[in-house]
């Protein structure tokens, strides 16, 4: 508990996982220098509350003079950090220890860790393997790229009294592991994202794979049977034990035929369970439900338990979420989906005309990640009547699907709300699924995802009143 009494360390980064990191420190008896690069990152409040604490701030601006004043033992950073920050590279030149604060947390907890990383479904697939593990009558918390920092659970003595906590973990937070080793981790899917960070696909998908770096052969590996393809591609083993899964491909271990989960596990029936009897929606989440099933396998939950339990799961907020129905026209938030991948699953889940033609009013657009729009143009053509796009990328995206599918810019969520409920016909879906970042227009996608709610309730009431 005192291996950082006396210390230096440089916290960088103010948001909720920096704080969280500045936070643990002091608990630990450690000496905090907190750096973000404005000085607005904080309330001058809190700032002169951490400063009476014995916090001492550096913002871009005093980066020179004061670096030649400090030494540091570690760094730690927060997701929002890259690799390439001035800061990070000259700390790094002088061969200062770099962590992610997923590192210090981990080691800062005393209790076995479950670690869900991939593109797509990661929020769904912690918060229902935390339910899972919850109502199997274990101590659990999910933290982590959740919401949760895992520096903030770790503070607190309760943690050393859990069973496991349940980690969502991003490709930001793995680039500055070091001995990070989580009990059970667990991809999920590999597809384009943040390329405007990692560049290439294949840097991100080594990133993504440093999940698994230090785990060892008692440890549990739960992956994707494509994912596991790519990383085989790309030369890197995993030392755990593998278990594996898909909605498309038979040889993994379990496995989608039509709307049955079927197993190939010595230890498991056949016959899983029947989609039919679940509340779930879309391969996209037949598939988060299999990597839980083998999450609690690999914890040695009884299976009858599970499936009773994971018959009830259901994706939260923000995730192909139907808000509202009017004049046989569906409205569906899928504000979460920031890159194709998770654009073409919405796509593919969304209900089907009953003439089996296209039924779809996708409104699309934000901020970009430097990945290719033109992937999803199979899915488009498929489904969507037409696009209304907004957005940074808004003219971008246009470009790439012109083609194939009708686009229409509009100037913000509301103009396009508007537009696609006039073109709407019973039978219809409005879809919000943006395959981009919120942050040229929105605080999050959370704050995307309420808008469009609050502006489908607006515009439907409009609508009755005419």
């Amino acid at each position: 508990m005192d291996r950082w009494l006396g210390k230096n360390v440089c916290v960088m980064g103010l948001g909720r996982s920096g704080k969280a990191a500045v936070n643990l420190l002091l608990q630990r008896g450690a000496s905090v220098v907190a750096f973000d690069d404005s000085d607005m990152s904080l309330p001058k409040s809190e700032i002169s509350s951490y400063e009476h604490r014995g916090v001492t701030f550096i913002f871009n601006s005093s980066i020179e003079q004061s670096l030649k004043n400090l030494d540091f033992n570690l760094v730690v950073v927060s997701p929002g950090i890259a690799f390439d920050h001035p800061l990070v590279k000259r700390l790094d030149a002088r061969g200062v220890p770099i962590w992610s604060e997923l590192e210090l947390g981990w080691r800062e907890t005393k209790c076995p860790s479950i670690a869900v990383t991939g593109t797509n479904g990661k929020t769904t697939t912690v918060e229902w393997i935390d339910t899972m593990l919850s109502g199997s009558g274990l101590q659990t918390v999910a933290v982590g790229n959740i919401g949760l920092p895992l520096s903030e659970v770790a503070k607190e003595p309760k943690t050393q009294g859990l069973d496991a906590v349940v980690l969502e973990v991003s490709s930001f937070q793995l680039e500055r592991i070091d001995k990070f080793k989580p009990d059970v981790a667990v991809m999920l899917n590999l597809a384009e994202d943040h390329l405007d960070r990692h560049r290439a696909m294949e840097n991100y998908i080594r990133t993504k794979a440093r999940i698994f770096e230090m785990q060892e052969t008692d440890d549990n590996v739960v992956i994707q049977w494509e994912s596991w393809q790519q990383l085989k591609q790309s030369n890197i083993s995993v030392a755990g034990q593998i278990a594996t899964f898909s909605t498309e491909e038979s040889s993994a271990d379990l496995y989608l035929d039509g709307n049955l989960i079927v197993s190939r596990l010595p230890d498991w029936p056949k016959e899983i369970l029947n989609l039919d009897d679940c509340i779930l929606e879309g391969k996209h989440q037949a598939a988060n439900l299999m990597a839980v099933l083998l999450v609690g396998r690999a914890m040695r939950l009884p299976l009858e338990s599970m499936i009773e339990i994971g018959s009830r799961l259901q994706a939260g907020p923000h995730r192909c979420e139907m808000v509202a129905e009017s004049n046989g026209v569906r409205f569906y938030n899928d504000s979460k989906a920031t890159n194709t991948h998770a654009l073409c699953s919405a796509l593919q889940a969304m209900p089907e005309s009953a003439f089996g033609s296209k039924n779809i009013w996708l409104i699309a657009g934000g901020q970009g990640k430097e990945f290719d729009f033109r992937r999803a143009v199979q899915d488009l053509e498929r489904r969507v009547k037409g696009v209304f796009l907004i957005g940074e990328t808004a003219a971008e995206i246009q470009h790439d699907w012109e083609g194939f599918v009708t686009c229409n810019l509009a100037d913000n969520l509301v103009k396009a709300v508007a537009e696609a409920g006039r073109n709407a016909v019973p039978g219809d879906v409005v879809l919000l699924s943006p395959a981009c970042a919120s942050f040229d227009m929105f605080d999050s996608y959370q704050h995307r995802g309420e808008t469009y709610r609050t502006t489908v309730a607006q515009w439907i009431d409009t609508m009755a009143c005419d």
